[in-house]
């Protein structure tokens, strides 16, 4: 492994320091103390320089193995970024200008005892420039970002990291570096490059087996022939191949019938069932060179994507089966969780992921304008139960398809396939996000006489070779060509529908900042949400690390810098004012951290009444509409600390949303919603049998911390994956019943609950905007810490009913078992879950305790 410390300089020299790989030269400079954190204030703008500048990776080594016992010896980069020269002792062995391959040079002839390598960089920047300046026939758009994201032109025309150069929630910080493993490979007669286990099950013979493909590097001028052996001993499956190499790229594609008589525990989704993997052994023994053993896991399970006539509905289904099993999907969009990849640790995957699958998620959408993530990302993956719908690396853009570009998308696309088919958590591929829509929907303003080039262009580059490469390369699960898709309508029209966001086809993403979110009629009633959402602030303690005391305020040049967004802190500020008064206090960092506050209710409150529409509207059609399958809400996590439509800020702190997603995604969950001025719940169940439960419906006073009535529904039957309505009454008759309330006086709670235990969340309806409740007084709300085993227990106290209720300790790593809730109870129990160590007397110091009530 070349892994460690190398030589970094700028192009004249005049800056030199050491740069560790994998790294970049923003990382190596930080850490020399050359420049401070580059998320600090405005220094992304200060430090543009660095991307602009041409950066040189160089270093020594000793070759660690006699030369001239090996017929070939490669120098191997698993990623590149990204335009690079790369030099072996002063000559040139190679070229890079893809971020997303793996390249392999031949360095048999060249490498000596000791020897200089150098990764010669052109900035990333200059290097989109010229390559959109030479395509001369036609332009590609967009040109740049909006002015607002503060980014660099021609992203498209690079094969980068997307976002690097910028969006709508981050920064533009277009690196350089060898971001991924280097090192030296040697090698007689033949080498592994690629190794990937695919299970199918045989319908026919109720069957599962295992394909097992190996590609190697055959150097031997002759054929070269041995045995496989492959076992998998919890299964009692062994088998013995022989196989015969071709000299070239050799592969072997071994059909492993899994033994019948063995119980195969399937890979199932989180809250489905179990995820169990089987190691596996596979040896190669050939009659010249060495002997290979790999040791792998293997995964059960199946993937089906069903688009097929729903009774009662124009257009087809669009939903997912797994181990012939419908899922709902519910969870959110995943983008890079750094600027800087080398940031980007096992424990970052692992606190993010983790984070995810305990807000009850099983699908993540890794999004087209980021990267391929990492080995260790997918892994937890496959651990957690989390699926993926994996998008390759093209976004919001029209891209090239000249020859060359071509060629290294194809490298890439089978490079990525190949490295990442083995996971189980990976269940879909898509060509690119948004792209469909973007010609559909005009754009970029392309003239009708144009189009045709354009179209051609896109079904050339996503049809032509990525589905081709992808289902030559993998037959085991589905791809679509874009994100959103009529699917095979949009097939049927020739790729690009004429409107991508039908509701009675594919998935759809949506946003409206404008209309209150409160409003269920507002959003569509689709077949798949793969996309929407509402922005918010990032907590005070995040934003602290990164701004100075004059940045504390909504408005200040700081706020500003950091929305990417257009006008998007007038839009939280809007939505806000549908339900909830702006605060007034005259201390500016209170008010401050009031609108942070405000904004993350806002947020909160918004996506829990989209994705809440989403999930009654399952099992239900309605005007030709629903049977929606899936809810992604964007996003998930922060790449830096800036307002953005994350539940997870940079640092993975828990915002608002993320707590509320918990509980909108829980197993069992009742719905309410209002229709005419009759209010409706739904029971909403992802769990595989029907349970017989109770529902309570509870009306608070807004004044008064004893309940005003209570209703208890026994034996409401709730059907195994599915949402039906159990419970409808006009609100009128509801206001009648709990005698003297008023829609603003008054606020209606409920929950299931069944045997052994099972429960749902305590769910909230709200009968008139917050501004106008009538009877919410100030509260006075304490806490007493105690600490038991390795959790801490918060011992809540209200004076009064509060709503949204917000524990915060600060920058004390950890979260809390459920938080933003409305409390009706003189006291309530609340359970912190440090991820580092702390104590009472540091809990104690950092909390805040904040309700609505304290917003002035």
């Amino acid at each position: 492994s070349l892994r460690g410390s190398w030589r970094l300089r700028s192009a004249n020299g005049s800056v030199a320091l050491r740069g560790d790989v994998p790294g970049c030269a923003h990382s190596a400079l930080r850490r020399a103390g050359l420049i401070q954190d580059p998320y600090y204030r405005f220094n992304d703008m200060m430090y543009r320089w660095i991307s602009l500048d041409n950066w040189t990776y160089s270093r020594t080594f000793k070759t660690p193995f006699d030369v001239r016992k090996w017929q070939k010896v490669n120098l191997v980069f698993e990623g590149v970024d990204t335009v690079a020269e790369i030099l072996i002792n002063n000559i040139t062995i190679g070229r890079t200008d893809n971020m997303f391959n793996r390249y392999s040079f031949d360095i048999t002839c060249i490498i000596k005892e000791v020897n200089f390598v150098e990764v010669r960089f052109l900035s990333a920047i200059s290097y989109a420039a010229e390559q959109s300046r030479c395509h001369k026939g036609y332009s590609v758009p967009p040109a740049c970002p909006p002015p607002v994201q503060k980014g660099e032109c021609h992203a498209n025309f690079i094969r980068k990291e997307q976002c690097s150069f910028s969006w709508d929630w981050g920064p533009s910080f277009p690196t350089q570096g060898i971001w991924k493993d280097v090192r030296i490979e040697a090698y007689n007669q033949y080498h592994l490059i690629y190794f990937t286990l695919t299970p199918f099950f045989g319908k026919l013979a109720q069957q599962w087996s295992l394909q097992i493909e190996s590609i190697f590097d055959v150097v031997s001028p002759k054929p070269v022939s041995g045995l496989v052996t492959v076992s998998i001993p919890k299964l009692q499956t062994q088998r013995t191949f022989s196989v015969k190499l071709q000299p070239g790229e050799g592969s072997i594609v071994l059909l492993v019938n899994i033994n019948k008589s063995a119980t195969v525990e399937m890979w199932w989704p989180n809250g489905h069932g179990k995820q169990t993997g089987y190691n596996v052994t596979t040896v190669f023994t050939m009659e010249a060179g060495h002997k290979i053993e790999k040791f792998s896991k293997a995964y059960f399970r199946t993937v089906e994507l069903v688009q097929e006539p729903i009774s009662g509905s124009p257009g087809l289904s669009f939903y997912f089966r797994i181990n012939g099993r419908p899922i709902f999907m519910k969870g959110s969009n995943w983008i890079p969780a750094d600027s800087f990849q080398d940031r980007v640790t096992y424990d970052t995957y692992r606190l993010l992921l983790k984070s995810a699958a305990d807000a009850n998620m099983n699908t993540l959408r890794v999004w087209g304008g980021g990267v391929y993530e990492h080995d260790e990302f997918y892994d937890i993956c496959d651990e957690l139960g989390i699926m993926i719908w994996q998008d390759f690396m093209f976004a919001c853009a029209l891209y090239p398809t000249d020859q060359n570009y071509l060629e290294s998308v194809r490298a890439e696309v089978t490079h990525q396939v190949r490295r990442l088919k083995s996971h189980p958590s990976i269940i879909l591929w898509s060509g690119n996000n948004e792209n469909e829509a973007a010609i559909a929907s005009n754009w970029f303003s392309i003239p009708q006489a144009d189009r045709e080039v354009y179209i051609r262009d896109y079904v050339m580059l996503y049809v032509k070779n990525i589905q081709e490469i992808v289902l030559a390369e993998d037959k085991s699960r589905p791809f679509i060509v874009s994100s959103p898709t009529n699917g095979l309508e949009s097939v049927k029209e020739g790729w690009i529908s004429q409107n991508p966001y039908d509701t009675h086809y594919g998935d759809t993403h949506f946003y409206d900042y404008h209309s209150d979110c409160w409003d269920w009629t507002h959003y569509p009633k689709t077949r798949f949400a793969s996309e929407y959402g509402f922005q918010s602030w990032p907590s005070f303690s995040t934003l602290e690390k990164v701004s100075s005391a004059e940045d504390w305020s909504y408005t200040s040049n700081f706020s500003l810098h950091r929305q990417h967004h257009k006008n998007g802190n007038d839009e939280m500020i809007q939505q806000i004012e549908h339900h909830f008064k702006l605060p007034q206090s005259t201390d500016p960092i209170k008010k401050f951290k009031d609108m942070i506050y405000l904004t993350q209710v806002m947020q909160a409150q918004c996506v829990k009444a989209e994705t809440e529409f989403y999930r009654f509207s399952q099992s239900e059609i309605v005007k030709g509409e629903g049977r929606t399958m899936g809810a992604l809400y964007w996003q998930l996590n922060d790449i830096w600390q800036a307002p953005s439509w994350a539940s997870l800020e940079y640092g993975g702190k828990w915002k608002l949303l993320h707590y509320f997603a918990q509980k909108f995604f829980a197993p069992l969950l009742p719905v309410a919603y209002e229709d005419r001025d009759v209010l409706y719940i739904y029971g909403i169940s992802d769990l595989h049998t029907d349970h017989l439960l109770t529902l309570r419906v509870t009306v608070h006073a807004w004044s008064s911390l004893e309940p005003v009535c209570i209703r208890v529904k026994d034996n409401v039957t709730v059907k195994a994956q599915s949402a039906h309505p159990i419970y409808k009454e006009p609100v009128s008759d509801l206001l009648r019943r709990c005698r003297n309330c008023t829609r603003e006086s008054c606020v209606v709670t409920f929950h299931l609950v069944g045997q052994a235990g099972l429960r749902s969340p305590t769910n909230h309806h709200f009968l008139s905007s917050l501004k106008d409740a009538v009877g919410l007084g100030k509260t006075q709300l304490s806490a007493s810490i105690s600490q038991k085993d390795s959790i801490y227990i918060f011992d809540l106290r209200t004076t009064a009913v509060a709503p949204f209720v917000f524990l915060d300790v600060g920058s004390i790593r950890g979260r809390f078992n459920e938080n933003g809730f409305l409390m009706t109870k003189r006291r309530k129990v609340v359970v912190f879950h440090p991820w580092e160590p702390t104590t009472v007397e540091q809990l104690e110091q950092a909390l805040s305790l904040t309700s609505l009530t304290d917003v002035i």
